[in-house]
């Protein structure tokens, strides 16, 4: 393998599908309760606790955990697509570690900021 890998258009589309789905399920899961089931909080010297207080929180709704299991669900459908596809097979053995990474690099959507400026 080069330092410039070809990867064939599918698996580079899958690779940006799965960092796109990761950075809406790691942004979906920031704006949900603290805990899935309702469970009372603390102050900061009851527990301990990185965050000072830590409000109740009311848990999740049922259309909350479908939509975090969905999301799931999805990740490890993309996740196993990439990881079984078929070029990984014309990949030497030694060099498919950095391949990998040179896809997930290669494959990274631009931030919000440089599609502005594309556009």
């Amino acid at each position: 393998m080069t330092s410039n890998e070809t990867f064939p258009d599918d698996l580079l589309q899958l690779q940006e599908r799965l960092h796109r789905a990761h950075a809406e399920h790691r942004a979906y899961l920031a704006d949900l309760p603290w805990s899935v089931e309702p469970m009372k909080g603390w102050k900061r010297g009851e527990r301990f606790s990185h965050r000072g207080d830590v409000p109740d929180s009311p848990g999740w709704t049922d259309e909350q955990k479908d939509t975090v299991e969905r999301m799931r669900a999805e990740l490890r459908e993309l996740s196993t697509a990439v990881v079984n596809h078929p070029h990984w097979a014309t990949v030497p053995r030694e060099t498919l570690v950095k391949a990998r990474m040179q896809l997930k690099q290669q494959a990274r959507p631009a931030e919000a900021g440089d599609t502005a400026e594309a556009a």
